[in-house]
This record gives structure tokens, sequence and C-alpha cells, in this order.
């Protein structure tokens, strides 16, 4: 590791996909605006590029939100995926929300937004069309209560590590050092302006400070002195106190197929499927899983192998303060998924497509999963704290929001961007929080 610089202009904490982006576009505005250039902006990381949720999301990429809000603010960030695919790594064979009759006016409502804001998208209304329709991309579809789908022609996936290697390559391009294995210490604050940043090897003195550390955002909002609660008024107009982070508990794993065993009927790559549905789910004995709406998702791992996916997170049942972040992820004793995950998954998929019936022996013991750290209303918070500390809180939508790095360079250099005003932290006190869907999913 080379030697920290005493100053930089912008340091950065996280190296995934929001500090990364970040550090890139800011890096181009200053060269483009004769402001300065990449050496003005220093981003540091604990452990090495993408080593928190970024590395191990599964990566689907998609515009399929009930609030406008989040759906604009995608929109965005699937034309960054869109600009360089092999960067980026990424793969974009579309979106296919499906859904029971609970949801319809729901995704109904989606797809109308989304054809006002030009997002091309099809729906399919009708269990029998919905029937038809999926028939024509999978020949062996079976799901039951489906009465709508939504199919969005953009959005895919990418491949987790490769994408956050692509964005570590544009920043350095750019002129920015990137110093992996630094740990953060505390941010070195009076009267709530932050004016450098300790690490396990040296201080940094700075003029404004990013936080984009994901899980970790806990123990930086503790740094920069922020409430542990926060009040929020509701949709029902009234005014409840609630922890400002709570962690859930992701649910993906792997089947050990070859990715081309869920090729579609034309023998290609098919869309991501997501299926909710309020059906009874079975296990291959018989036995009942859930008779509650439930939601999986799914689509080929075609880097690592196998088919890959999830379900609903759950909430970690304990204050924020005592959950144990790290060891993150898959290296967690406490937040793999379990045979409870596997068990409902692989029924799952069975009764999703007839060609996985019998198929729940081949998931993955590999370990999985991980948590991820959640607002009070799950939704992101970007806005600025003190004066030049800006917090990217991204309430696990991050991985593919890689444009929100754009956004937040600009803002940074004194432009206040739409599309970010709707996630401001001041959104809970005065009541303006975002609508809420019939999905199980809590980011839907």
């Amino acid at each position: 590791m080379s030697r920290l610089p005493e100053q930089a202009r912008f340091v950065i904490i996280g190296a995934g996909i929001h500090g990364l982006s970040t550090a890139w576009h800011l890096a181009d505005l200053l060269t483009a605006r004769g402001q300065g250039s990449g050496r003005d902006i220093l981003v540091l990381d604990k452990a090495e590029l993408g080593a928190g949720a970024s590395g191990i999301a599964c990566g689907v990429v998609r515009n399929n939100y009930f609030q406008p809000a989040m759906r604009e603010l995608m929109a965005h960030s699937v034309a960054m995926w869109e600009s360089d695919p092999q960067t980026f790594s990424y793969h974009p064979v579309g979106y296919l929300q499906i859904s029971p009759e609970v949801m319809h006016h729901d995704v109904a409502t989606i797809y109308a937004q989304q054809r006002a804001i030009g997002y091309e998208s099809t729906f399919i209304e009708g269990a029998q069309a919905s029937q038809l329709y999926l028939e024509s991309i999978f020949s062996d579809w079976q799901a039951k209560n489906i009465t709508s789908v939504l199919h969005e022609r953009r959005g895919g996936y990418a491949n987790n590590k490769a994408s956050v290697r692509g964005l570590a390559a544009r920043a350095r391009a750019a002129g920015v050092p990137i110093h992996t294995g630094v740990r953060v210490t505390a941010l070195v604050a009076d009267d709530g302006v932050v004016h450098a940043v300790r690490t396990d090897a040296g201080t940094v003195r700075c003029d404004a400070v990013v936080v984009a550390v994901g899980p970790w955002v806990r123990d930086f909002w503790a740094m920069l002195k922020l409430p542990e609660t926060v009040s929020v008024v509701g949709h029902d107009g009234q005014t409840y106190r609630r922890p400002m982070w709570t962690y859930w508990s992701l649910q993906e794993g792997t089947l050990g197929v070859d990715p081309t065993f869920l090729s579609d009927n034309r023998g290609g790559l098919p869309p991501v499927v997501h299926v909710d549905t309020d059906a009874p789910l079975y296990d291959v004995d018989g036995s009942l899983v859930t008779e509650a709406l439930w939601g999986i998702y799914f689509k080929p791992d075609v880097n690592f192998g196998g088919v890959q996916g999830g379900a609903m997170p759950f909430v970690v049942d304990r204050p924020a303060d005592e959950v144990a972040v790290d060891p993150y992820g898959p290296t967690s004793p406490d937040f793999v998924v379990g045979p409870d995950f596997a068990r409902m998954w692989t029924a799952g998929l069975a009764h999703c497509l007839k060609r996985f019936e019998g198929k729940g022996s081949l998931f993955s013991t590999e370990p999985s999963g991980g948590i991820g750290c959640f607002t009070p209303d799950s939704f992101p918070v970007f806005d600025v704290f003190g004066d030049n500390a800006y917090v990217i809180a991204d309430s696990n939508h991050g991985y593919k929001m890689i444009g929100v790095g754009a956004l937040v360079a600009k803002e940074l250099l004194g432009s206040p961007q739409k599309l970010l005003e709707p996630f401001r932290f001041s959104r809970y006190a005065a009541g303006r929080l975002h609508p809420v869907s019939h999905s199980p999913f809590p980011w839907s």
C-alpha cells in the first residue's frame, strides 16, 4: 500500500458501486470544468474493491418500482449500464415482473408511469393472456395465480465484481488514487464540519467527505453524531419515532445447474424472472411451504455457473447497534442463508418452471447471503450533513443504481440534482414518504 496523502479535496469512503462511480464522475467533471483533476480525490476502503454489498449482489438491474422517484432515478441508472456494457459486464436481457391479482393495480401503475417517462415495456393483463405470454418465452411455465406480466425491455443483470473493477478502472484512468486496506477510524469535525479523516494509515485533511459504505453506514452515522432515532410523519399523518437503521438478512443463492438450463424457447438468455404470487407453495414431497404472498427472482449466472436468485429478506431481530456487520457476507457466521431459504427458493423455482422439479438437491452449499442496512422507510437517503459530509445511504438498493454517483458528483460541485431531491433526510419529519406497494419485498 502506497502512503496516504496528507490532504485531499474530496475523500470518498467506500470502494463499491457508489464510491467508485462518484469518484469517476467527479474526476471527469473537475477536469472538464477546469476546476481540478482526479488527483484532488482520494478513495479509501478498509478491505478491497467491492468487498461489501456491491461484491455479493445478485446483479439484477431493473426499473420495476411503484414509487415515481425511484422509477425516474433507475431510468437514469439503466441508461448508464447501457452506455458501456463491456466495461460494466452488463447483460441487457430485460426483466419480467410476474404478479397475482392483489398486485395488478400496482403493476399497471408502474407500466403507465414507465410509458410516461419513455421507458420501454410491455404489459399483459389477465390470467390466460399472461400464461400464453410466459409460455411464449418458457414452454414449461406453470406458476399459478398469475394475472399480469410487466416485461421491461431494458434492464437485465451484471457481474458484480467485474462491474466494480470496471468502475475502478474508469476512476483510475481519470487520475483518482484508490487505497484499499485502509480503515477509517474517525471523522475529525468541528461544529459539524469534517476537517479530516483519521485512518489506521494516517490522517488526511479534506474539504469534503463522501460516505458510501453500504451496510457500515450505521457506524459513520455515529461518527457524524447524527441521531439513532428519527421522527417520521407517516402516510396517516401521525408522527412516529423510528430507528434510523434496521438490518435485514438478504436471501440469495445458486442452483448448481448449467446456466443454459434456464434458456428461453429460442435457446438464448432469457429476461430476469421475478414472480410474486399468492398461490400456496408446496415442496417436492407435497408439504406446504407457505400460504402467504411470496416472491422469488432468478437468472442464469453466466459468469460462475448455475442459476442464481433470491427471495424476500427478513428483519434481523435486534437493535442496529447490536448487529455485527463484520465479518461480512458469506464469511459471516450469522447472516448466510440456511435450509429454510433453500427449501423455499427451490420449491419456488419448481412452481414456476417444470424443468426445476426434483432439482432442489442441486442447491449450492457454498455460503451465500449477507445483510443490508435499511432506512426508516426502506428507501435511500442522499444528503449533506453538517456542512460537507455527503452520505449515500442506499437502503440496499445500491448495486443497480450505478448512476447515482454521477448525480452526487454534480451536487458536490454545487449543482443540486432534481432526481435526488425526493431522497433527502428531511422527508421523514415533513411526511414526504414514498408510496407503498403490495409487494412482499421492502424495496419495490
